[in-house]
């Protein structure tokens, strides 16, 4: 089965950027990897295997760990 969600930790270790950083531009739709989803008080977020190879140009081998 393929993955169908990295967790913001991966992304972030994979961007070469901070976690905080990842979660902020998702919710400010800065970064074109997935989508942050505020339910009530608590942010949610899907980052998308597809969309995060496609942003660093990779050849299709991003999988959460």
């Amino acid at each position: 089965m393929t993955q169908q969600n990295i967790s913001v930790k991966d992304a972030a270790g994979i961007l070469g950027k901070s976690q905080q950083f990842v979660r902020v531009a998702l919710q400010q739709d800065i970064l074109p990897i997935g989508v942050a989803v505020k339910m009530s008080t608590v942010w949610t977020y899907h980052i998308s295997p597809k969309l995060l190879n496609e942003y660093i140009g990779g050849s299709d081998n991003v999988e959460s760990k």
